[in-house]
């Protein structure tokens, strides 16, 4: 390995280290840690603490205060509507670049194999495949756009969704096997058919908005 290239490879272990730690809650929303305390539970030194502090709060997720290290931002459940609302506006958008490229359908064998995928872990009762091969799908569209900005944009707001997720994956329901709304929108998109591609992923996405808002509010989690 280069030497060169040792700090930046020390920076995005502590990034991922971080993320794994804030998504799955052994950070949680609203706790604070000094740089000093992060380096020695990631056996690492300060540095790359801190220019990791650096990317994930540009991600959304964490806020750095000098002197006092970071903080794990917190989302209300009016956050995450309105995170849910700009990313469904960004999906549509991308949904309809996707639509008018035309692409053949081994070019869309991603979207396909997520779409089978989806099916399988909802047979399966396999919330965590499910959640997987749900991220899988959009991702894969969103790269297919060719928009970077805009796929940029919408990977900060999955990131910032994605500890909500993890934290009511076990309170969802799983979506009845007939009503899969990505496999709709894969044919839409190889077909071309912009309306339909777009009609049915907004449905899809409202309904995990209503539903996630629902289970927030039910168990009156106002900060997470």
């Amino acid at each position: 390995m280069n030497l060169n290239e040792l700090p930046r490879s020390q920076t995005m272990r502590a990034v991922n280290a971080l993320r794994d730690l804030i998504f799955t809650g052994a950070l949680p929303a609203g706790s604070s840690y000094l740089e000093s305390e992060l380096a020695d539970r990631l056996f690492m030194s300060r540095t790359p603490i801190r220019e990791a502090g650096l990317i994930l709060e540009a991600q959304g997720l964490v806020d750095v205060r000098p002197r006092r290290g970071m903080r794990v931002k917190s989302l209300s459940v009016a956050d995450v509507e309105d995170i849910y609302d700009i990313l469904i506006a960004l999906e549509a958008r991308a949904s309809e670049q996707v639509a008018n490229k035309h692409y053949s359908v081994r070019e869309l064998i991603i979207l396909a194999d997520a779409v089978e995928d989806m099916a399988g872990a909802v047979a399966r009762g396999d919330r965590v495949a499910w959640a997987e091969t749900d991220e899988a799908f959009c991702t894969e569209l969103l790269r297919l756009s060719g928009n970077e900005r805009l796929a940029s944009i919408a990977a900060t707001c999955t990131d910032q969704l994605r500890r909500i997720h993890m934290m009511t994956m076990h309170l969802r329901p799983l979506p009845d096997p007939s009503d899969l709304g990505h496999a709709a929108h894969y044919r839409a998109l190889a077909q071309g058919d912009i309306e339909t591609a777009l009609a049915v992923h907004r449905a899809y996405r409202q309904r995990s908005k209503e539903v996630v808002s629902l289970i927030l509010e039910q168990f009156a989690l106002k900060q997470f």
